[in-house]
């Protein structure tokens, strides 16, 4: 039996990671890990995230850097500081609309 799993998160929506120090916005979304077992097995095993839930492809940032980060749904938090995001690649993708939300630019990609 296949089980429907519905992702907390949306495209356009900016999260947090729960314990790295790291935000970002929402550009895709997979309904299960569909990365390489490589990467997966990368990952310390006493954290390692289960296969079994939404993976989010976020356009991302730290303090230092920006980056392109897969990120599984146990490990986000909604962002609630109200801050945009500065990743280069956010224009790219998104239009900003008067509330501060990111709205895909081209919506039939998605």
């Amino acid at each position: 039996m296949i089980i429907a799993r519905t992702a907390k998160f949306q495209i356009g929506q900016i999260v947090r990671r729960r314990i790295f120090s790291f935000r970002g916005v929402v550009f895709d979304i997979d309904p299960e890990f569909n990365n390489t077992e490589e990467w997966w097995l990368s990952i310390p095993e006493d954290v390692r995230p289960r296969k079994d839930q939404p993976f989010y492809h976020l356009l991302a940032e730290n303090s230092e850097s920006e980056y392109v980060a897969y990120v599984s749904e146990q490990n986000l938090l909604p962002d609630e500081s109200g801050e945009p995001i500065r990743h280069s690649q956010v224009a790219e993708i998104f239009i900003k609309d008067k509330s501060g939300s990111y709205r895909p630019r081209n919506p039939s990609l998605n």
